[in-house]
């Protein structure tokens, strides 16, 4: 894959949509690249998350402590939290296949946003947004509940 392959699937995932070419560049060139073979894990549930990471081709099965297994392909962005801070990942991820990814840590992330700005500002107004959503959402199941 060539650096513009690279920038069109950094572009394409969520909360790098809002960096411009020389932001994605930076992440690219700055990220750390992990290739896994079928079955190999790129992380356990309970394991610091460190960074996020970008699947840059193939596929990544999720398995989540609850729930069903899900399955992220190109541009999905995993631990989107942990790119600004560490926490406990919540579930086991493991390569489907040849995968390649792109860790990006909370250190590089903060580069990026301090040297763009306008990028940092979209990305908290994206959050701040997703946040009111959620509580929204909460609202309304604790409603929900209340009537049962």
């Amino acid at each position: 894959m060539g650096l513009d392959d690279d920038i069109a699937i950094l572009a394409s995932a969520p909360v790098f949509g809002f960096l411009d070419r020389d932001a994605l560049r930076l992440l690219s060139f700055a990220a750390e690249r992990r290739e896994l073979r079928d079955g190999d894990r790129l992380f356990a549930r309970g394991d610091s998350a460190d960074g996020g990471f970008v699947v840059m081709s193939g596929l990544l099965r999720l398995d989540p402590a609850f729930g069903e297994p899900v399955k992220a392909g190109r541009s999905a962005l995993i631990g989107h939290l942990a790119l600004f801070v560490r926490g406990e990942r919540p579930c086991d991820a493991h390569a489907e296949g040849t995968c390649e990814v792109l860790r990006i840590t909370p250190t590089l992330m903060r580069r990026v946003l301090e040297e763009f700005p306008s990028a940092a500002q979209a990305i908290h107004d994206s959050l701040a947004m997703d946040l009111v959503t959620f509580t929204g959402d909460l609202e309304r199941v604790r409603a929900l509940l209340g009537e049962a």
